[in-house]
Formats: structure tokens, sequence, C-alpha cells
């Protein structure tokens, strides 16, 4: 596995490398080794600890003897050390409802081995399958099967209490939680993503970056410029519509547990991928974004959220802003939702997204997408983005219309769980609904009082 940047130590949680004792490869005894020996994160609950990693495909290929990763299979390695007195079922459906049995992965990928090879490789993956039930005082552990995911992937590990615990049951025991929850954001490197060449603290190295409280806060957020631009900044692009504050770690987790993904660089080879994707209709869910301009420079990392298609998805990017907030990074950023692909001459790749012209909607999805997971601290919103009324759209680099009440979402990330009901709203501005918004005067008759001749 490539090195990690210092900025994601903190979601990955590199901690000793170790052998995962008694997994047999295709040769017999697993060999000791980097290709073998994946990175592990460990969280401890209720006297319960669990520790994961993600495989890469030569950890896999080497352990399992068949290129899972060809056939679009990555195996989650799990250790449960159960230290409690009673049983845990691993809930594997909310981990990914899509996840792999061991006797489908032997399926798919049995062409490429030996035909008196196959029954061994079916065995093979059902043993080194993670099992379901935990027992108390054991240590468990085994793999788990799950779609390919490229550059990073959240593993929302669940674990529920044995409804025969009969000590608990019959009142001789101490209430302990219901459910046990383990949340583990995996960064999964391979070269081209541009979070691997992210370094906060060199972008402002030698520079003050000063402390603003909330009103400077505030006041400085408003007084940026509305939009992103071109790499000279004489064309106005994509509208400044975004703001997360949180270290570079604390972001990359949460957006990754919102279910976003890290992307590719523009590089000859993502932009191979870009247009094969393109032409067949397939989804590229790490695939690269173009080049806009923010603070001098192009954006320091992009995510996004893939759709079924290349050509839909909600992509973000984000830049480092010059100051800091209660001791915490600011990142500034545009996001949008892409609904098409079209060839232009105004991209270096001749191809860019067409945005959804209704930019706010896709604001109010990435505040919703945190909130879901109790993500957000504070929230609000500042003027200084682009507004523009829908009988007036603007437009950006690649000609594409949007229009705005021209607000930037605040958010305050959370460090503990806050639930939805709980974040507070800064009461900076109010945000027209998004949806209206994009109306016509006829959509008024959607909305009517109670007790109307119509109702």
């Amino acid at each position: 596995m490539r090195a990690v940047p210092a900025f994601l130590r903190g979601v990955v949680a590199v901690g000793a490398l170790v052998a995962l004792a008694g997994c047999a490869g295709p040769s017999g005894a697993l060999r000791s080794g980097a290709a073998t020996e994946p990175a592990l994160q460990s969280m401890t609950q209720d006297g319960v600890t669990v520790s994961v990693a993600v495989l890469t495909a030569a950890q896999a290929r080497e352990r399992f003897g068949a290129d899972l990763d060809a056939h679009g299979v990555q195996a989650a390695w799990i250790r449960v050390r159960n230290a409690s007195p009673r049983g845990l079922w691993f809930i594997r459906n909310l981990l990914d409802p899509d996840f792999y049995s061991a006797d489908e992965v032997a399926s798919i990928s049995e062409a490429e081995v030996p035909h008196g090879e196959r029954e061994a490789l079916r065995q093979r993956l059902r043993d080194e399958s993670i099992r379901v039930f935990m027992q108390p005082a054991a240590i468990t552990e085994g793999h788990l099967f799950l779609p390919k995911l490229e550059g990073g992937r959240y593993l929302d590990l669940r674990l529920q209490g044995d409804a025969w615990d009969e000590a608990q049951a019959a009142g001789t025991a101490p209430a302990r939680p219901r459910e046990l929850r383990f949340g583990f954001a995996v960064a999964m490197p391979d070269g081209e993503f541009d979070f691997e060449q992210l370094h906060p603290a060199r972008i402002y190295a030698g520079r003050e970056t000063p402390e603003v409280d909330a009103a400077g806060l505030r006041r400085a957020l408003e007084a940026l410029p509305c939009c992103t631009s071109d790499r000279g900044g004489s064309n106005p692009g994509d509208p400044l519509n975004v703001v997360l504050v949180g270290e570079a770690a604390e972001v990359m987790h949460a957006l990754t547990r919102g279910g976003w993904s890290f992307t590719h660089r523009i590089t000859a080879h993502t932009v191979g991928r870009e247009i094969a994707a393109a032409l067949s209709g397939s989804a590229y869910a790490v695939a690269p974004v173009s080049s806009l301009y923010a603070f001098d420079r192009s954006h320091d990392v992009a995510l996004q959220r893939a759709r079924r298609s290349i050509a839909q998805r909600s992509h973000m990017r984000l830049w480092l802003a010059p100051f800091l907030f209660e001791g915490r990074h600011v990142w500034v950023g545009q996001v949008s939702r892409d609904i098409g692909v079209k060839l232009t001459t105004k991209s270096p790749t001749l191809t860019t997204h067409v945005i959804d012209p209704e930019v706010d909607a896709t604001r109010e999805y990435l505040l919703h997408s945190l909130m879901a997971r109790n993500l957000v601290e504070r929230f609000g919103f500042v003027k200084g983005s682009a507004a523009a009324p829908r009988e007036a759209p603007r437009r950006n680099l690649t000609d594409d219309p949007y229009f705005s009440d021209g607000l930037r979402l605040v958010v305050v990330l959370a460090q503990e769980a806050v639930a939805p009901g709980a974040a507070r709203n800064l009461m900076w501005e109010r945000s027209a609904a998004p949806i209206a918004e994009g109306q016509s005067p006829a959509a008024q008759r959607n909305v009517r009082p109670i007790g109307a001749a119509a109702e």
C-alpha cells in the first residue's frame, strides 16, 4: 500500500502492521511482507474491540489465489475481540447490502483457477469468511467480500446484542447498549488521487493564518469572491457556495461517511477512463473533475457522490482558506450536480459535465447528507455567492446556466455525534427553498391553504 499523506493519518489511523494469523494463502501458510500485511484501524466500546482493514488487489490475490479486483470484489478483513459476557451478531447487510457470499466470489473468479483447484478455492473463501455470531470472551476474525470501491470507503460495522443474554434478561447483569456501532473511514490510495498530494501545512507555509470568531468568520466569508474562475482569474465559473469547518481528517472522514468518494487527478490514464465511461454510459465513481480556480490556485481536493453513470454525479471542489475558526481549518468550496456530458473546446479534455442549474438543491443535499450521519454541530448561510434568478441565470465557464439565492452554506463539523434536531442554526441568513426558486407561478397550485375549495 502506498504511503498515506500526513493529513489522512487521523482517518486511516495506521497502527502496527499485523500479519493476519491463521489465513491460509494459495500456497499454504501466509507469507510475511508488506503485500500481506494491511494497515489496521481499531476501536473499542463496552469491552468490544473491532479492527478492520481493506485488502489491496495484490494482498487479496496473494491471500486467495484469485484476482478478486478484476471481478469488482474487495475483501475487508474484520477482527472482533469480544471481551464482554454476551454474544453479538454482526449485521452484514447494514455494512453493505450488496456484499458477496464466499460461494458467489468463487463462482465469478473460478475461471482463472485450474479446474482441479476450484473446489479448494471455494473452501478457502468459505473458511476465511467472517462469522456472523461473535461468541463472548472470544476473538472472531475473517473476511467480508464487498463490491469494489476506489479511493476509500466508510465501514459502518454494527454488532447487536444476543437476545438470549439470560443474565441481562434476568436483571443480574448491568444494562448495556443493545447495538454497538463502529465506524471506520478507510483510504485506499493508488497514486492517482488528488488527496495523495494534499498537504495542508504547506499551502500557507510562511504566511500568517489568523483566527477569527463567529462574527469575523461571517465577514471573511462574505468578502470572498462569488465564484471560481479560470486560471487567469478573468472569467467567473461555478459559484463558491459551501464552507466546511474542520481539520482535513475530519472533513475527509465526514464526507466519506456521508457517501462521498475521493477523485482521481487529471492524467492521460484517468482521462482515458473517463472518455471510455462516457462512451459506454458506465460509472466511474472516482472520475477526475476539471480544474477551477480560487485563492490563486486549483482546488486542493475534490470529492463526488457517483450515480449510475459518469454523466450523473454530485461533485465538490474544496480550497483551504487562509484563516482559522475556533482553532480549526476552514474549507471553501463549490458543489453542484452533474446531469449530463457534452463535448466542448473550453475543456482541455474536450469533454465536460453539464450541471443541474438548480445549484442550491445540491448545496442542501450536502447539508442533509451530513446531518443524516449526525455530523453537523452548527450550520448557517452567509451572503457572498453568486445570486441569479431563474429568469436571468448566470453561466459557468462551459456556458451552463444556473440560478441561486446567492448564499453560502456553512457547516461546522461535529467532533462528536449530534442528532439532526440538535444541530444549531447560526441564524445568519435565511436560504430560499431550492425547489421553489426554480418554479414558475403556475406551481403555486400545488400549495394551497387548508379548507380551500380544491382541497
